[in-house]
């Protein structure tokens, strides 16, 4: 009997660390059934109020705080090669001045970030493959600016094992995204009300009785057609992307960059309109706020 003991403590250490290994799994688990009343958590830029965005480190924070999904943004350089960064330009966010694409990754490589104040630090720049080094297994990963590289980001994915923990979205007629991503990866549409076609993509969408894991929808007033759309993407079984970084992205209903006061108020509003996937500036709170009330574990 005192030999078994030890054996059954293996055992559970072993499935312990088994179930750590594959949180990626379980999150999408979560994402790809129709009936989950959780609400999942994306960080943007992963958690650059604390790091760098787009940094390593701030991709590990969001990790251990226990985010659902992390949003990266890529570029390329000119030696082809996908680095994670928000903007076209590096002057906002590196020691570096002038566009990604005219530097070759070398040259970028000695470059340092700054934080989400402008302050010089001395981390570098990730590549995509570093960053999915770090995200695997781990977390659910969305690759925004990625559909333009979709084929080399699938390459990656494919070659490090985590396509399917990956998440791609578009702004594009379903038509011409489907023959893109053709089933290899999940593909969300984006209906952004900014855009004078938004409405037509969402139409298009909901009549062609395609259902996407999910929808992201950007609106800038909370119309009576905007409301009336959710509704409808709901009714599909489709899951519902919303954004509480600006109020310009939800119709005034969040701004959790700039937020004080109760969360409930806040997130709650965004809840109401059906959404399960919520991006956010302000992860940890977010994520405080929905383990409050039973929408997180």
């Amino acid at each position: 009997m005192k030999k078994i003991i030890p054996f059954i403590s293996a055992l559970l250490l072993v499935a312990s660390s088994s179930m750590a290994e594959n949180r990626a799994k379980r999150i999408m688990g979560e994402l790809l059934n129709p009936k989950s009343n959780k609400v999942l958590v994306a960080s943007h830029r992963s958690d650059w109020r604390n790091h760098p965005e787009n940094s390593i480190p701030a991709m590990k924070s969001a990790i251990e705080m226990g985010v659902d999904i992390i949003e990266i943004d890529l570029q390329m350089t000119k030696d082809s090669v996908l680095v994670i960064c928000h903007d076209r330009t590096l002057d906002r966010t590196t020691s570096g001045k002038g566009k990604v694409s005219e530097w070759t990754y070398d040259s970028i490589s000695h470059l340092t970030l700054k934080s989400g104040h402008g302050c010089q630090t001395q981390i570098k720049m990730p590549t995509l493959r570093e960053a999915l080094a770090v995200c695997k297994d781990k977390v659910v990963v969305n690759i925004d600016k990625g559909y333009d590289y979709f084929d080399k980001v699938l390459e990656i994915t494919d070659e490090m094992g985590v396509t399917d923990q990956m998440i791609i979205k578009g702004n594009k007629p379903l038509k011409k995204a489907m023959k893109k991503i053709n089933g290899r990866m999940i593909y969300f549409p984006i209906v952004d009300y900014t855009k004078k076609n938004a409405q037509k993509l969402a139409d298009d969408y909901l009549a062609s009785g395609y259902v996407p894991v999910a929808f992201e929808v950007v609106w800038p007033e909370y119309t009576p057609e905007v409301r009336n759309t959710l509704k409808k993407m709901h009714k599909t079984g489709a899951r519902l992307w919303v954004n509480a970084l600006w109020a310009s992205h939800n119709g005034g209903l969040c701004d959790d960059a700039a937020m004080y006061g109760n969360p409930a108020e806040i997130y709650g509003k965004l809840l109401e309109t059906g959404a399960t996937l919520v991006q956010s500036d302000r992860p940890q709170l977010l994520l405080e706020y929905l383990r409050s009330i039973g929408r997180h574990e």
